[in-house]
């Protein structure tokens, strides 16, 4: 396949073409089998920006002479350097700029929370969310990073604010969160993104004594992970993570550990979602390490994911044992989940089902899906809609087509009322997956019943 035609252009400006030996020092290192895989490793890393990429060995070629990419996809292809070498690498490093960038990082949090809210309220920026790339090298904020960093948000000598304030970023973001269970990240999450700019910004602006600060950052970083978790589910990777970082920063600020883990592990699930199994194991792990006098309903919250980090990576002895961790906390756990991102038996089957799956036991994993299922409360129709998909993927890939095609009309029965890209992606998978059975009548009328379902959502 030829190279992308911007790619064989020659550069405009008056820089010397010569041999780019940084690139080629990083493609060693990488042990590649060839400038084709990392051809490929940098359109699968598109794939998720939203660019539809098809570079093949001729563009590495191009490049190691000394050609750079087009400036939009620089950031793929060093991506899929940073993921294979499994550290930060940078343009320079990559031969992709003439100068290193030793620009200082922005450190105003609450103009950081302006500036991503308002890019997110902004329908006209919808593009460059979708474009934005994840990354699996992102630093985790530490407790001694943030010391001291807060004190300057006290600038606003005339507005005082008190727990009534506070209590009222509680109560919208549980309302929000609610909204969310029931219709989806795309519908809820901007109505999060203009409380943020509008009420808890300000809010972190004013005066306040030192209780109430604590709480309102504690409040605050629990909306911002409410926010990055909906981000995730449009499937917005890099907004999602924007927001999560965020979370961590004001968690850390509050010394809310529940927040902080809970945001952690909140990453992990994207990641692993992602296909990025090391990149969750290093999530969760971390969660864990941070929540040493978690209760037994937050210690199986983290092991769940844990485990299924692990199944990921092929870990399956410490998979197994992080399950039956996961288990033995929630026999201790009170009978009653409560916050939102609590874990509750329903939870739990699911980790159950998704380490089993990992581990190669489809029927065991259809087992626990189907009881995941059966003990959910109705109320999370977002993941009725996701769970009973997957189900009946699953159920496909042992040959059981008829319980598939049943599942997937019963997930469609919830589709229409909730907005979510992740379960966009379960629908174009079915109709993918289903085209060889295209001869049944049964599979034709389900295709035909959801094409236009999904051909009408938003494409990011």
């Amino acid at each position: 396949m030829k190279p992308l035609k911007h790619d064989r252009r020659p550069a405009m400006t008056a820089r010397k073409r010569t041999p780019n030996g940084r690139l080629a020092t990083l493609i060693a290192e990488c042990r590649w089998a060839g400038n084709g895989e990392f051809a490929r490793a940098v359109n699968r890393a598109g794939t998720e920006a939203g660019f539809k990429l098809r570079y093949d060995e001729s563009a590495v070629s191009h490049w190691l002479s000394g050609t750079r990419p087009m400036a939009k996809y620089r950031p793929v292809v060093i991506e899929a350097l940073t993921r294979r070498l499994k550290r930060p690498i940078t343009a320079f490093e990559a031969g992709f700029a003439d100068q290193p960038d030793v620009q200082p990082q922005c450190t105003d949090t609450v103009a950081g929370l302006i500036d991503l809210g308002s890019v997110d309220m902004d329908p006209s920026r919808r593009g460059v969310l979708g474009a934005g790339l994840y990354s699996i090298a992102l630093a985790i904020p530490d407790w001694p990073d943030l010391v001291g960093r807060f004190e300057r948000l006290k600038t606003a000598p005339h507005t005082r604010i008190g727990m009534a304030e506070v209590e009222s970023v509680v109560a919208m973001t549980e309302r929000i969160s609610e909204l969310d269970d029931q219709f989806g990240g795309r519908t809820a999450r901007p109505m999060a993104a203009a409380f943020l700019v509008n009420n808890i910004a300000p809010y972190l602006k004013a005066t306040a004594s030192d209780e109430v600060r604590r709480a309102l950052l504690s409040a605050a970083a629990d909306h911002l992970y409410l926010t990055g978790y909906m981000a995730v589910d449009e499937r917005l990777d890099l907004l999602g993570q924007s927001y999560y970082t965020k979370a961590l920063e004001l968690a850390l600020a509050a010394d809310d550990h529940l927040t902080y883990c809970t945001t952690l592990r909140g990453m992990s699930v994207q990641a692993v979602e992602l296909g990025h199994g090391a990149t969750a194991v290093r999530y969760a792990e971390a969660a864990a390490a941070a929540s040493p006098e978690a209760g037994p309903r937050m210690r199986a919250f983290l092991a769940g994911q844990q485990a299924h980090a692990l199944a990921q990576t092929g870990d399956r002895c410490a998979a197994l044992a992080m399950l039956r961790a996961a288990e033995t906390a929630m026999e201790n756990a009170e009978s009653k989940a409560t916050a939102h991102g609590s874990y509750d038996p329903a939870s739990l089957s699911y980790h159950i089902a998704q380490v089993t799956h990992e581990l190669g036991d489809r029927e065991g994993a259809i087992r626990a899906l189907q009881h995941s299922e059966q003990v959910r409360p109705s109320l999370y129709r977002r993941a009725r809609v996701r769970h009973r998909a997957m189900l009946a993927e699953w159920q496909l890939e042992v040959g059981r087509l008829e319980e598939a095609v049943q599942n997937w009309h019963l997930a469609l029965d919830d589709y229409p009322h909730i907005q979510s890209g992740r379960a966009d992606d379960r629908f174009r998978a079915m109709i993918a997956t289903t085209r060889p059975h295209s001869r049944n009548v049964r599979v034709r009328d389900l295709i035909d019943r959801a094409r236009p379902m999904v051909i009408g959502r938003t494409v990011r």
